[in-house]
């Protein structure tokens, strides 16, 4: 084989193996986009733990506080609904905090975590 025939051969070559990568970005990209997703849903629902212990916390000292309590304790760009039941000499927080989706159209449900303090009022 002539030397001009084995330039033009691994130009070839390298255009392919170009074309091979630019397929395999979107599996890269899905798998990244996945990683993050699982991240987020497990954050989400660290910081449902978190709300609804400071909730319960809010809602044993001072009642009808459940609620500040938890929009306190989780970060800004979450949302969280909390619902406080007093029974006997505790009161029981259920927090409920929607998990984000990065992937437009998915949608993961909530996260919800309940915490039970004693009351201190």
């Amino acid at each position: 084989m002539s030397y001009d025939a084995e330039v033009r051969r691994a130009r070839r070559d390298r255009g392919q193996v170009a074309i091979e990568y630019l397929g395999f970005i979107p599996i890269l990209i899905l798998v990244a986009m996945a990683g993050v997703q699982i991240g987020l849903i497990a954050y989400t629902a660290q910081q449902a733990g978190t709300a609804a212990r400071a909730g319960a916390r809010a809602a044993s000292l001072e009642p009808g506080a459940a609620q500040e309590g938890c929009q306190n304790a989780v970060s800004d760009w979450l949302s969280v609904a909390c619902d406080a039941a007093e029974g006997g000499d505790e009161v029981t927080v259920t927090a409920t905090v929607e998990i984000p989706s990065i992937v437009p159209g998915w949608d993961f449900g909530d996260a919800r975590k309940t915490a039970t303090m004693p009351l201190d009022h």
